[in-house]
């Protein structure tokens, strides 16, 4: 009974099915309010677990927030997270279900979603309609439809949303090899590789019933129900297509987004996009040990390399990372550094003069977002930019799962003339949630 009455709330105070109710007026409130520079920023979390754990613990440390609520389906993590804040000599409230948080809290400025994959789109809609600013994981989402639901709503709510992709905030040679590449120091930009490891393998791991401690069917949400399975939660839902879209999403929008911000395509997609992969004999998980995707803007080429003999021999000792070619040199970075070198081998000129182009700089990907949230101005990876740079991912693995090449409209966002590919850019959502 518990479940269901969350789900009718759910519904009746986030709006997201056409016979919700209207907002309250404290929601109404909340959406006008104005933070000014001197007031600390109200904070909650949905999702406490992995990402959402680091965020916790790093906004717990942060003067310019106070962090009231979270919530979570997995009551461990609840208990986790109110130990963390009581050793920082601070109380938070928790919650199982994260609209009846949103409706205890009507004073939230801002929520960091930090879920599975699945919730992201429905976790991020709910807040926006309650006048809340959002801080989302990535991928923004889970399918190419949600993502751009998202982007709509923020526009319309007036609200600032930031993707976490922080490489392009948090280590500042991610920044400097995309200028170095703006400044036309490899000549012009020719191809991006982006690479990564292979996905991994489970041996079969029977369903059982799920944790005490945890509300699956909340867990599960919109997607569709299914028993209790150790290997999807808590961490390795991220290699099941109801919940996520492998390594292709969970390292390669980080990848693509800093190949997108280097390229100079943060508003756009690509025109078509070819793959080939070969999957594991058996396994649990559900996406390729190998794939290779190549996706063709017109004017320049992705690729992604994931597991193929290539991914070795891409940058020296280095097994990830986002590589630039141009006619007259190359650029590498990953988390570990960058190395920029012209077609001989040799060094370039890595100066950025203040006369060159210089990208949006930001030193922190949070304090970004609550300088977004102060100036209303667009933080660094905006819905749209993180919009774009997951939607490659997406059209990469729908690719994969046709078998064949595709054609794709960035502006429109379709596939011409391809009822199969476009039964993938949306996916159902189990009854009573939808956008």
């Amino acid at each position: 009974m518990a479940t269901m009455l969350s789900r009718r709330r759910f519904l009746q105070r986030a709006g997201l099915a056409a016979a919700a109710a209207s907002f309250s007026p404290r929601y109404a409130q909340a959406a006008l309010k104005k933070i000014s520079a001197n007031e600390k920023i109200h904070v909650a979390s949905i999702g406490v677990g992995g990402m959402g754990r680091s965020h916790f613990d790093r906004l717990l440390k942060n003067e310019e927030v106070r962090l009231i609520a979270a919530s979570d389906p997995d009551a461990q993590r609840q208990q986790a997270a109110k130990e963390k804040a009581a050793e920082s000599g601070q109380e938070v409230a928790t919650y199982t279900h994260f609209p009846e948080m949103l409706d205890a809290h009507p004073d939230i400025d801002a929520v960091f979603v930090a879920t599975p994959d699945h919730w992201h789109a429905l976790a991020t809609i709910a807040c926006l309609r309650a006048g809340k600013d959002v801080y989302c994981e990535k991928p923004l989402a889970l399918t190419l439809a949600e993502g751009r639901a998202m982007v709509e709503h923020a526009r319309r709510f007036g609200r600032v949303v930031q993707m976490g992709t922080m490489q392009r905030s948090d280590q500042a040679q991610f920044r400097h090899a995309c200028e170095l590449v703006h400044n036309g120091r490899i000549g012009t930009l020719q191809k991006v590789v982006c690479f990564f490891g292979d996905n991994p393998r489970s041996e079969y791991v029977p369903d059982e019933e799920p944790p005490a401690y945890l509300d699956w069917d909340f867990w599960l949400g919109p997607a569709p129900w299914r028993r209790f399975n150790k290997m999807i939660h808590p961490y390795n839902f991220r290699y099941f297509r109801d919940y996520s879209g492998g390594m292709l999403t969970d390292w390669g929008v980080h990848l693509f987004d800093i190949a997108q911000w280097g390229a100079g395509k943060d508003h756009t997609s690509p025109r078509r996009i070819e793959s080939e992969s070969r999957m594991y004999q058996e396994n649990l998980y559900e996406y390729p040990q190998v794939c290779r995707v190549r996706y063709d803007y017109g004017d320049v080429v992705f690729e992604w390399q994931q597991g193929t003999p290539e991914v070795a021999e891409i940058e020296h000792g280095e097994n990830y990372g986002t590589k630039f070619y141009g006619t007259e040199g190359e650029v590498f970075v990953n988390r570990g550094g960058y190395a920029a070198r012209d077609n001989k081998g040799n060094a370039i000129n890595e100066v950025v003069g203040p006369n060159d182009i210089h990208l949006y700089a930001s030193a922190s990907h949070h304090g970004d977002f609550f300088q977004a949230m102060h100036t209303r101005k667009p933080p660094i990876c905006d819905v749209e930019i993180g919009h774009r740079a997951t939607a490659i991912s997406h059209l990469g693995n729908i690719s994969l799962r046709v078998g064949r090449s595709l054609e794709y409209d960035p502006d429109k966002e379709f596939f011409p003339n391809d009822p199969a590919a476009n039964k993938m850019i949306a996916k159902p959502m189990r009854a009573p949630w939808r956008l």
